[in-house]
């Protein structure tokens, strides 16, 4: 099943940055708007880095990705140790948020700067945690409309993840279907 990919930026307590993938994301709400990210625990137990952060600090940024970003996206998937600044082993640009600590990626189509809402253990190996959406960039090229928030969707060029470890999906055969007015 295709999902999109929150590529989400964190920073612990420390001050140590993280950088990571999630699969399981949505929007949930709009008023006010809302993500929620299902995220799994470490291989070795406990949680990892990102869920471990939002727990201490209660801040994080999820950024989407592009098909360009793909492989440094890839890069900061692994299992490192909570030292490691993913970002930065993975070459990827970063830029500061504006209402959040977290640093957020400065080539993503889209970012969302976020302040936890629920943090909930939904069985012994994961989490769901949502997050209010507190401030929303969306690079310039991809506003077609800024006076109605229209959005070129397409021109993103995002990925999903899809079945299995390490399987993705281009957004490349779009279709549009209106709503019936009742």
């Amino acid at each position: 099943v295709p999902r999109p990919i929150a590529w989400v930026s964190s920073r612990s307590r420390d001050g140590v940055d993280n950088l990571a993938p999630f699969s399981f994301f949505n929007a949930m709400g709009n008023t006010p708007p809302v993500l929620a990210i299902g995220m799994v625990r470490a291989p070795a137990g406990g949680l990892k880095d990102t869920p471990a952060n939002i727990r201490e600090t209660g801040e994080f940024v999820v950024n989407l990705v592009s098909e360009p970003l793909a492989e440094a996206m890839n890069s900061t998937s692994g299992d490192y140790p909570p030292d490691v600044d993913e970002a930065r082993l993975a070459h990827v640009a970063m830029t500061p948020s504006t209402a959040v600590n977290p640093l957020r990626v400065a080539k993503a189509p889209a970012a969302f700067e976020c302040r936890a809402t629920n943090y909930i253990e939904t069985g012994p190996n994961q989490v769901l945690v949502t997050g209010e959406i507190l401030v929303t960039h969306i690079d310039d090229r991809f506003i077609t409309n800024p006076d109605k928030i229209e959005i070129d969707i397409e021109a993103m060029n995002l990925i999903a993840r899809l079945h299995g470890r390490g399987w993705y999906g281009r957004q490349t055969d779009m279709f549009e279907m209106i709503r019936p007015r009742v």
